[in-house]
This record gives structure tokens, C-alpha cells and sequence, in this order.
């Protein structure tokens, strides 16, 4: 259990009476953004589904892999960060700017308890700049409109979408959410993409149980997908190797590799 610290701040549209994901998933990685009742849903969840911990690390250890290669290797200095979620070591900004000062990134999150702690965020080099806007996933057309303030659209851009689509029930809205995205970001763009599987291989059989329980316990609802329905995701894309894998497995040192149920890839758009 945490330390039992109470974020700070508030928010009309702040419940701290219900368990909520950002909080949870703060918790899992050993963060202290989290209230007493996000510390009770997270520990049942990982008592029914003990690998939940490690998929949290091995997510947030894919973010940091792909925002180094893309702004180390593939040159990339636009990121949007779709889902940001709270503040911890090592975000988006900071290790694209650390490879190269002049990013520019865009950080986007409805949660009331990520907008408290967004001028965590909003710190980066002084060639850079780093930008948050309170908007719902469920809304590409308004995150495209306000981002483009701070991006420029007709650059490459690496659209970051890590555990975020999970929240968009609908299979064919959050096709139809990423296609949007995408068709706005010009050629050599990227889209950066986690989702959790209950496909077998990579042992995801207990996120159904474990997510039932979130569902009825917890708040936003989320849905695991199949491969196939994750893999439609980058429709239109050109996947980079490794491929679509499970993201403890994405580009990951050798020996340092975990299989977790949580796909990633990254891929690149013709």
C-alpha cells in the first residue's frame, strides 16, 4: 500500500469517493497521486490478476522506448499525447526534449485529477514547448482544433495512444477515432499505440474477470480487444519492427524482455 498521500488540489468534476484509472494505474506503479479507495479496487484487481503491476511497468517502459527512438532515430519532433494520464518519472516531454530541446509536445486528458497535476507537465526546455489541453479521447475533432496551436500539421507528428482506446467501448468509434487523428497528420507521422488483449498467447484470459470487477467498481469503463481487432488500428499504416508485440517485448534490451497482455507498436504512415 502507498503512503496514503492525497493529491493535492480539486476539481468540480473531482470524485475522490470512486475509484478512477488514472489514480489506479498511478498506484500500480508506485506512485503517491492516489486516494485510499483507488489503493483498495487496485489491490483487488491485482489479487485477481497479479500480472497487472507488471503491465503497468512494462507500459510505461514502452513509452520511454518509443519517444527515444522516434525522436533519437526517426528524427520526430512533434508528439500528441492522447491519454497522458499522471505525471511520473520520464514523461513524453522530457525524454523527447533530453534527445532534443526543440520538441514540441501536446498533452491531452479529461481526467479532473491529471488537469491538477498538468503543470508538471507544462515544465521542458526553453526551445521547446510543451502544451495540455483538457479534452475527451471521444473528441478527435476538438483535440486536432486546439493541438494545432501548438503543432504544426503539415510536420511529421507521433501520435501517442498508450492504453487509451480501451476506454472507447465501441470497436468501430475507436476506429473511426483513430482514422481522424491520423488523416490529419501528414505523411511520416507515426502513431504510438498500446491496447490490453485477452488473446491467450500473451496470457490475457484474466483481464476479463479483472475487468468486470473494474467495471462494476471503478470509473472510466474499459474493455480488452483480440489481436486482430487491435492489430485494425494501423489501417492504412506501415507497422516497424518488431511488429505488433506484446509491449514488454517492443524493442526491449536483451534478457530485459516481459510478455504481458498488453500489445504495442509503433507504425509509420506512407
Amino acid at each position: 500500500m502507498s503512503d496514503g498521500h492525497t493529491p493535492s488540489g480539486g476539481s468540480a468534476r473531482l470524485n475522490t469517493g470512486v475509484a478512477h484509472n488514472a489514480r489506479v494505474w498511478n498506484y500500480w506503479i508506485g506512485g503517491k497521486d492516489n486516494y485510499e479507495v483507488d489503493q483498495q479496487v487496485g489491490e483487488h484487481v491485482a489479487g485477481m490478476f497479479p500480472i497487472i503491476r507488471d503491465i503497468a511497468r512494462a507500459d510505461r517502459d514502452f513509452l520511454g522506448r518509443a519517444v527515444s527512438f522516434l525522436a533519437g532515430e526517426r528524427g520526430v519532433r512533434q508528439f500528441l499525447d492522447i491519454g497522458t494520464g499522471l505525471p511520473t518519472a520520464d514523461n513524453t516531454h522530457e525524454i523527447a526534449q533530453r534527445l532534443a530541446p526543440d520538441s514540441r509536445i501536446v498533452y491531452v486528458d479529461n481526467d479532473p485529477i491529471v488537469l491538477v497535476h498538468a503543470r508538471t507537465l507544462l515544465t521542458g526546455t526553453h526551445d521547446g514547448v510543451t502544451a495540455y489541453i483538457d479534452a475527451d479521447v471521444h473528441d478527435p475533432d476538438a483535440i486536432l482544433e486546439r493541438a494545432g496551436h501548438t503543432l504544426d500539421f503539415t510536420r511529421p507528428i507521433a501520435v501517442m495512444m498508450l492504453g487509451i482506446l480501451n476506454f472507447v467501448l465501441d470497436v468501430d468509434k475507436a476506429r473511426d477515432i483513430v482514422r481522424r487523428v491520423m488523416a490529419a497528420a501528414p505523411s511520416g507521422s507515426f502513431l504510438v499505440l498500446t491496447h490490453p488483449t485477452f488473446d491467450d498467447e500473451l496470457g490475457g484470459a484474466g483481464q476479463i474477470p479483472a475487468m468486470k470487477f473494474w467495471n462494476e467498481n471503478a470509473t472510466p469503463p474499459i474493455t480488452a480487444r483480440s489481436g486482430a481487432d487491435i492489430a485494425a488500428f494501423f489501417e492504412g499504416l506501415e507497422l516497424l519492427e518488431p511488429g505488433m508485440v506484446s509491449c514488454g517485448q517492443w524493442r526491449a534490451e536483451p534478457g530485459s524482455a516481459v510478455l504481458v497482455p498488453q500489445y504495442g507498436a509503433v507504425a509509420v504512415k506512407p
